[in-house]
């Protein structure tokens, strides 16, 4: 067991394995092995969004057979490459929401597999690694939906797999509608969000 992430050699590959012994207060994700520490706690700004947002799937969701996660919450993503039984992992996420449809994916550590729906939402220390190191790695696992949500410019980017990688809808701004590819029932007014 790891309790001081100094003591970790940064430069190392470690695996979902690794992770479960470390005991540390440093929030972190591994991406493809790699430690990213996570930033320090969100902005409020951040925080407003992302409770804005929470609410508004969270009453959309409710009576769907999908759920709907915050971080924290462990999302353990998959080589597709490789056979579910076949492979270590080595790639665990913390997206700000996602929501998953398939209870096989669920269990008491999180998630293992790409969720239907991720929504990132960027702080000034986390945009680089959501803007491109996640979004391949979502891509990768097969997420069907990816949404970046901008507060500073109050606009978010919309991302939809078809086959197999992810396609740019129109970005959106605070006036607004969006509307889910996934889920068409799913529309709302951006500045519901953001205000």
């Amino acid at each position: 067991m790891i309790t001081d992430i100094n003591l970790l050699d940064l430069d190392k590959k470690y695996s979902y394995a690794d992770y479960l012994t470390w005991q540390f207060q440093e929030k972190l994700e591994l991406i493809k092995g790699k430690i990213f520490k996570m930033s320090p706690a969100p902005s409020t700004t951040h925080q407003r969004v992302s409770m804005e947002l929470a609410g508004l799937l969270y009453n959309f969701f409710k009576p769907h057979p999908c759920n709907l996660f915050a971080a924290p919450f462990d999302v353990r993503l998959l080589d597709m490459k490789k056979s579910k039984s076949d492979q270590e992992i080595y790639t665990v996420v913390q997206p700000d929401l996602c929501v998953i449809c398939d209870d096989a994916k669920i269990d008491e550590r999180g998630a293992i597999g790409a969720p239907d729906l991720v929504i990132e939402i960027l702080s000034p220390g986390n945009s680089n690694k959501e803007m491109k190191y996640k979004f391949d790695l979502y891509e990768e696992a097969g997420a069907l939906e990816y949404w970046i949500v901008n507060p500073a410019d109050k606009t978010v980017f919309i991302y939809v797999l078809k086959e197999n990688q992810f396609i740019g809808m129109h970005p959106l701004i605070e006036e607004d509608s969006i509307q889910s590819k996934l889920f068409p029932e799913l529309d709302f007014k951006l500045e519901s969000i953001f205000n």
